[in-house]
């Protein structure tokens, strides 16, 4: 084993100035327009703040809703650096320890009947095959995703991604067909309860599958809980209705758990709290925290049933890296060891759910309250009974409030995401709730009539 506390260091030490200078001349940032953005340089964090060019913030993105177990945790870190010693890089044609132990944990968490696993670097790459693991199981060419959803953005992903990010990438893959999922506070099917909501949301699906020919569709791919694009909790019933149109049509569903897994509703995977199990689930994110790149899809045994005798024509170079899976192993034994998934269901149902509640009444701004565990999700109006969203600006603003009072924002459009990791304790929700509430306070200030 390599000893690395011994070994000299090749890394610089860059201040913040070199740090920016250097990311402005030489690093493309996504979704940007480079000249139009400043990014702000993190040196430092640990467990669920994080210090932003000098200042240190309670967190409330998880970066990118993927720090489940905070930053920089001890054993965590230390079963990264244990592996960096024994075995650096291995052939995903060859086994190896670390692989196969990773997916060991990951199909003992998985529903029951779930219990191979085909790795990847993130979670688009996980979407990407499973559509193919879909339509190469089933014969057929058609996947269904929903408008409200954000699935990754390599091709085959952005493809299926159903909200404006994927406009620039058009025309994407062929096949992919897209539905209007439930989403009550703006409801496309003009429904007043969820119930009503759910029951119209499936009458719509069923009715597109019939359309584009049921003999036709391999796969239908959601968010079990709709991420980016909202925090859409599905009404009771509609994930059952989902299993049992895709059952009665001889199709695939695939659960994108890329960003709901992992303790982070308070279940392994959100899609437990339904008691439906999919024929496919792609996860990344959580799994390890993203501390090392790492996703991967788990596959049904009837599907994984297909590729016993026959070659499954796909793969990637660092697929089941094996510091990305013992990244995993440590990730899954922490989770196990410390109680997070448990920690995050009864911090949402007492305290998270509880105190936005308790926002909710007193900002006027604040539209809807939605969520579970430690993902939710505050929707922001200047006209409560219009439901009006603010505007960009508007949103900057609220942003600026929070980060000015010590907490850093998750915005998506008119919406402020409650998204801290999973192992955010009472005392520190409470700090970051009274900097969401300055930022609330400037909402209000946009509200009609104020």
């Amino acid at each position: 084993m390599v000893d690395v506390a011994t070994a000299p260091s090749l890394l610089p030490t860059l201040d913040n100035a070199r740090t920016l200078e250097l990311d402005k001349k030489h690093v493309l940032h996504s979704w940007s327009a480079q000249n139009a953005i400043n990014p702000p340089p993190v040196t430092e964090a640990s467990g669920v703040r994080m210090t932003v060019d000098g200042t240190s913030y309670i967190d409330f993105t998880s970066q990118l809703v993927n720090v489940n177990i905070g930053y920089q945790h001890p054993k965590l870190v230390a079963a990264i650096q244990e592996q960096a010693g024994r075995l650096m890089t291995v052939s995903p044609a060859m086994a190896n320890d670390m692989r196969s132990e990773a997916a060991r944990v990951i199909a003992e968490v998985a529903p029951d009947g779930m219990n191979m696993v085909f790795f990847t670097n993130g979670g688009a790459e996980a979407n990407e095959n499973a559509i193919r693991m879909a339509r190469l199981h089933t014969g057929r060419h058609k996947v269904l995703a929903a408008y409200r959803s954000y699935h990754g953005a390599t091709h085959g992903a952005i493809t299926l991604t159903g909200e404006p990010r994927r406009f620039g990438s058009e025309p994407g893959i062929p096949g992919v067909v897209h539905f209007f999922g439930p989403y009550l506070y703006r409801s496309p099917f003009h429904a007043a309860t969820e119930a009503e909501e759910g029951d119209r949301a499936l009458q719509h699906l069923r009715e597109v599958m019939v359309a584009e020919g049921t003999d036709k569709i391999a796969a239908i791919i959601l968010e079990t809980i709709v991420g980016t694009n909202g925090i859409l909790m599905p009404p009771d019933g509609y994930l059952r209705g989902v299993r049992e149109l895709c059952d009665e049509f001889g199709i695939l569903l695939i659960a994108d758990e890329v960003m709901a897994g992992f303790a982070r509703t308070g279940e392994w995977f959100a899609i437990n709290h339904w008691d439906v199990v999919p024929d496919l689930i792609s996860f990344a994110k959580g799994v390890n925290s993203g501390y090392v790149p790492l996703g991967g899809v788990i596959l049904s045994d009837a599907v994984a049933g297909s590729f016993m005798d026959t070659a499954y024509p796909g793969g990637l170079t660092y697929s089941g890296h094996p510091l990305a899976c013992a990244s995993a192993v440590a990730s899954v034994s922490i989770m196990k060891e410390e109680a997070i998934v448990e920690h995050a269901r009864d911090l949402g149902e007492r305290v998270i759910g509880p105190k936005l509640r308790e926002l909710a009444q007193a900002h006027r701004s604040v539209g809807e309250v939605r969520g579970i565990g430690v993902f939710w999700a505050l929707e922001l109006v200047t006209d409560p009974d219009a439901r009006t969203p603010l505007t960009a600006d508007q949103m900057n603003q609220v942003a600026a409030a929070c980060k000015g009072a010590g907490m850093w924002p998750f915005i998506a459009g008119n919406r402020v995401h409650i998204v801290p990791p999973c192992v955010i304790t009472e005392e520190e929700f409470a700090e970051g709730v009274r900097a969401l509430a300055a930022g609330l306070a400037v909402a209000d200030g946009f509200v009609a009539g104020s």
